[in-house]
């Protein structure tokens, strides 16, 4: 494996060999967070590390805030898999992928430590200043592919990484009362809420149908934006922040 130059001056290299070219010369547009989903930090670290794995990320965050980079962040890393966002469907030719060392839900959903989190923090500004990253395309694996990945999880402080000045965050409205839907159901409000979560980035057919997959890209949306419940009805805690959200991008405001 080549020894390279870090990208990030805070990182220590360890080369991984699961890497290639940047499909058409793609320069990164989006930042694509993970946890590892393992038990140890060193175990994980080491199997992106092994040919044989056929992963890797651009960036391991351990614990305590140390950052190693594995591949350099010109190169296309084996991360996010089959994913897709906004249309676009080869995201690793298009991301920097960054492996948080956390157990996550096999390990019962342990905190991510501050050190950890500030780390990963200045990491993605600094990406994302060298790239020009908008702030609302740092997202969660579970975000660029539903039902298939829950990672980095709905224990993931993503308001602690806001106000750290990276991604895209508002409030979550409430959970209270109302109207909601749910799987099975069909009618203009199901293709509203569609429309409203495809718009936003997600990957979902305007059916009007509450189908096994729209249900999954709720979860998705509640994991990452409405993490109090993550249960894949559209109540109107989950209606109103996602409709709020989208207020909140740039191209909307």
């Amino acid at each position: 494996m080549t020894v390279f130059a870090a990208d990030y001056a805070g990182a220590s290299v360890r080369p991984s060999p699961n890497h290639g070219e940047r499909a058409g010369g793609r320069k990164p547009d989006m930042i694509i967070l993970h946890y590892t989903g393992m038990g140890t930090a060193d175990g994980a670290l080491s199997w992106l590390c092994r040919e044989e794995s056929q992963v890797s990320s651009h960036y391991f965050v351990h614990e305590d805030g140390r950052v190693v980079q594995l591949v350099p962040e010109e190169r296309r890393a084996w991360h996010a898999g089959k994913s897709s966002w906004a249309g676009e469907t080869d995201i690793n030719s298009c991301s920097i992928g960054i492996e948080i060392a956390n157990p996550g839900h096999p390990g019962g959903l342990p905190d991510f430590p501050d050190k950890q989190i500030e780390a990963v923090a200045e990491l993605c500004r600094d990406c994302g200043a060298r790239w020009n990253i908008p702030p609302e395309r740092v997202l969660g694996h579970s975000d660029v592919a539903p039902i298939r990945k829950v990672d980095p999880g709905e224990n993931f402080p993503w308001e602690k990484l806001h106000a750290g000045e990276v991604g895209h965050w508002i409030d979550p409205t409430p959970i209270s009362g109302g109207r909601f839907f749910q799987l099975g159901e069909s009618g203009q409000p199901i293709e509203a809420l569609q429309s409203m979560l495809s718009l936003y980035g997600y990957n979902i057919e305007i059916t009007g149908i509450f189908c096994e997959r729209t249900k999954g890209v709720v979860e998705a949306f509640q994991r990452h934006f409405r993490p109090q419940l993550v249960d894949g009805i559209a109540d109107f805690s989950t209606i109103d922040t996602l409709h709020r959200l989208l207020k909140a991008l740039p191209k909307y405001s």
